[in-house]
Formats: structure tokens, C-alpha cells, sequence
């Protein structure tokens, strides 16, 4: 895909069925301010946390302007946008066309070492009575497992927390690095927990190669945000 495109969002064909979901993963182009401009989305009012690299899942009952700590959003209210700002990290779109329930999650490594994706399933179970085969999975651009350099203490990390360490493997150049398969770790997570693969869906774009996306590992404090969005219309 050519830069020069200017696609500004992705969207998943199998949640574009869902008649009340609105969705997707935005690039380098998708501003905050172009929300307004949609007109699926201009009667919304937008929702994100304080991300923290953490597993805290917020549970939206109404809105609030007030940004609270999390990485992990869940609501069955309708025009409410939940979103989640990335430049590299893995942004996740949960939802559960049966009950209306959506989730929003912001994956870095060290979410997901603290199983954040998981919690966040969890939480739609007990808190909204979601089944877990029911559940449709989505995953946004994010850096590839090609380009995931990382320490040996992100390894120690997911051997200390029991994860499994599949997900790496040993760097080609660097001998104290391990390259990290940031989507493989979730969706490890997500089959764990009772989703079934053919409901969980993803843009295979690597944000490190791919110009038009933003990466923090290639542009540094220069990088910015892309924004993934989900909500209820009705």
C-alpha cells in the first residue's frame, strides 16, 4: 500500500456486518479532530484513558470527560466511542453482536505480560454475561514480529508470569536481544480463554515498515498516536 493513498482507517469486513457497530483502526492521517467529520460518528462522544501499560479494565456506564488510568475499556452504552491511542503497541476491538457489549484494549508488552486482553474478556463475561465463543476479536497494525526487538528482561518477564515464551525468538544479529511476536501473544491469550480462532481477525501491517502507519521504535518522541475506535450507534 502507497503512502501516498492516504488511507486514514482500516476496518474489519465481519464487523462492517454488525448493523449498531462502528469501528476502526486509524493511521498516520486519522486525526481526533476527524472523528467530527464522519458522519457515523459525529453524534458520539469520544472516551480514552490514561494508558499505563497496565491490565485495569474501566467499565463505562455513562460518559465522562474525565481521563481516567487503564488500558482496557468495556461498555453496552450506545454513543459512546471508546478509543485507544498506539504507535507500535497492538490495539484491540472486542464485541459481542448477541448482547451488545464492546471493549477496547491497549496491548504493549507489558500489558500484555500482565494479561490485559484476558482480563478484559473476563470482564465481559461477569460483568455483561458475554459467552466467550461468541466473542469477535479484532487486531489493529502494530509492530511486527520481525521487527519487535527486546531485551532479555521481557523475556524473564513472561517466564515469571507463567506466559508462554514461544512468542520469541532469539534476535539473528544481536545476541542479548529476543524479537517478539506481539500478535501471537494475544491471540495465545484470547484461545485461552475460550475465543475461537476463526473469530478473531487482523490487519497484518507492521507499523515499524509501513510509512503511513506511526511507530514510536522508528520516529522515536516525533512519532504521535493512531487512534482504533469502537462503539454502540443504537
Amino acid at each position: 500500500m502507497q503512502e501516498e493513498s492516504r488511507v486514514e482507517n482500516f476496518t474489519i469486513p465481519r464487523f462492517e456486518k454488525i448493523p449498531f457497530l462502528v469501528h476502526g483502526f486509524g493511521t498516520r492521517y486519522w486525526k481526533e479532530k476527524d472523528f467530527k467529520k464522519h458522519s457515523k460518528l459525529k453524534n458520539f462522544k469520544l472516551l480514552s484513558l490514561a494508558q499505563i501499560h497496565s491490565n485495569i479494565v474501566q467499565y463505562i456506564e455513562k460518559y465522562h470527560d474525565k481521563e481516567v488510568k487503564g488500558d482496557a475499556m468495556l461498555t453496552d452504552r450506545s454513543l459512546i466511542l471508546l478509543f485507544i491511542k498506539t504507535a507500535d503497541c497492538l490495539p484491540v476491538l472486542i464485541v459481542d453482536e448477541s448482547r451488545k457489549v464492546i471493549a477496547a484494549v491497549h496491548c504493549g508488552w507489558k500489558g500484555t505480560s500482565k494479561r490485559v486482553l484476558q482480563k478484559a474478556v473476563q470482564g465481559m463475561q461477569i460483568s455483561y454475561g458475554c459467552n466467550a465463543i461468541s466473542l469477535l476479536v479484532a487486531f489493529g497494525p502494530s509492530i511486527g514480529r520481525d521487527c519487535y526487538e527486546v531485551g532479555k528482561d521481557v523475556y524473564k518477564n513472561f517466564e515469571e508470569a507463567g506466559l508462554s515464551t514461544e512468542v520469541f525468538r532469539d534476535h539473528p544479529l544481536r545476541k542479548e536481544k529476543h524479537l517478539l511476536d506481539l500478535k501471537q501473544a494475544n491471540r495465545s491469550q484470547l484461545l485461552s480463554s475460550g475465543i475461537r480462532e476463526q473469530n478473531i481477525f487482523s490487519i497484518d501491517l507492521c507499523t515499524h515498515c509501513e510509512k503511513y502507519l506511526l511507530s514510536f521504535r522508528r520516529d522515536k518522541n516525533n512519532a504521535g498516536r493512531m487512534l482504533s475506535y469502537i462503539g454502540i450507534s443504537f
